[in-house]
């Protein structure tokens, strides 16, 4: 009987000592790997290229967009183009019901050849005035005619020379007028005036436009193979910026590519100037200002369309194969302008040195003098290690039958 308890017993005994030596185990390798856990975290001194940068967002543009708009009144009578097609300059992109113009065309056209039909019959006149002139001359000479008869002669004839000059100066207004109407006439056929891409279609087949108080816009043709982008630059970045500057921007649909392009102007005034009242003397600070900057893009893919939102990079300077370090190990500054860096040692000891940096953009900095390539420098404390022996749970002993 006693044999069988102690069998017993040692069953159960037997897993309990097998925890329990685990649990020595793993507690003596967490002291052991605690002590040796570093305290603080390094990264090494790499060489690579550094930017300074100013951030921005823009609006993509048309490089040149025209509002192809109607100079007569009229029904739109047909629409030659369709949104999206492409135009040539001088294609016949619509046209106006000309009826009204084409009589007015004839209505000036006849009232010229009215008075140019007044001016034959008064050079007639003119023609027999001269030879009665030149007749009362002769007889008032041998004395057969009075000189009151020569006199009226004379003066008829300078009469008839007034009316056709006269008359000339109506034949020259009638032709103006004529020209006009075949101008008119001229501005149904609506043409495009530059080669580009229909993007908007205003007024639709069918509508009437009135030209008379505005020039309404029919189409709008924008030529997309190269596109600008209107940047919004704070004026706290703005003294910092200058055209012909390397710029780089993404857009939103494909976030990880990035377009190369070039800072062509900065617009000398904030865009908001222009909707202030010209009664207005003062300016208000609660608002931010922002001052236009101007790229130039090539669109040869037609990649990038009007209105899009694009996150503009501009590049201020740049160092190529330098040496970096993190700028979070960057510490204190001095007077002379040296910032004091943590270095680890190959002993593990923690050395400070004054080192000089040159670009900052603060994720990076530039080393100039103090470091070597290969070395690390302290960017921050661990403090993971700690906080996790310290919050270990403790494993529940096995209760004993």
């Amino acid at each position: 009987m006693f044999n069988r308890f102690f069998k017993v017993r040692g069953r159960l005994l037997l897993p309990l000592i097998v925890v329990v030596t685990a649990s020595v185990a793993a507690g003596a390798y967490l002291f052991v790997n605690r002590s040796r856990t570093p305290t603080h975290m390094t990264a090494p001194v790499s060489r690579g290229t550094i930017e300074t940068t100013v951030l921005a967002s823009g609006t993509v543009e048309s490089d040149n967009m025209v509002s192809v708009g109607a100079q007569v009144s009229g029904q739109l009578k047909s629409l030659k183009v369709e949104l999206g097609d492409t135009v040539k300059a001088g294609q016949l992109v619509a046209e106006i019901d000309s009826l009204p113009q084409q009589n007015t065309l004839r209505t000036k056209t006849a009232a010229l050849a009215a008075i140019r039909a007044q001016k034959q019959a008064k050079e007639a006149s003119l023609a027999l005035a001269e030879l009665t002139f030149k007749r009362q001359m002769q007889m008032l000479k041998g004395e057969a005619a009075s000189r009151e008869d020569a006199e009226t002669a004379e003066a008829n004839l300078k009469v008839l020379r007034a009316e056709i000059a006269a008359l000339d100066a109506q034949i020259e207004q009638a032709s103006i007028a004529v020209d006009t109407a075949r101008l008119d006439l001229g501005y149904t056929k609506i043409s495009s005036p530059i080669d580009g891409v229909v993007v908007a279609i205003v007024t639709k087949e069918g509508q009437t436009v009135n030209a008379n108080q505005s020039a309404p816009t029919i189409i709008k043709v924008a030529r997309l193979d190269r596109m600008t982008i209107k940047v919004e630059i704070s004026d706290a970045d703005v003294i910092r910026v200058k055209p012909g500057q390397r710029v780089s921007f993404t857009i939103l649909g494909e976030p990880d590519s990035r377009y190369p392009a070039v800072l062509r102007s900065i617009e000398p005034a904030p865009e908001s100037i222009a909707k202030e009242s010209t009664t207005t003397s003062t300016t208000t600070t609660s608002t931010a200002i922002y001052y236009l900057g101007v790229l130039e893009v090539a669109n040869p893919d037609g990649k990038l369309r009007i209105s899009m939102t694009a996150q503009v990079t501009i590049v201020l300077d740049e160092a190529q194969d330098v040496l970096l370090i993190p700028a979070a190990a960057l510490g204190a500054r001095d007077k002379e302008g040296r910032h004091a860096v943590r270095i680890e040692t190959a002993a593990g000891l923690l050395e400070e040195r004054a080192v000089l940096v040159g670009l900052n953009n603060n994720v990076q900095a530039e080393v100039r003098e103090g470091l070597r390539e290969g070395e690390r420098v302290v960017i921050g404390e661990q403090v993971g290690a700690v906080a996790g022996s310290a919050g270990q749970r403790r494993m529940p002993m096995p209760r004993m039958l």
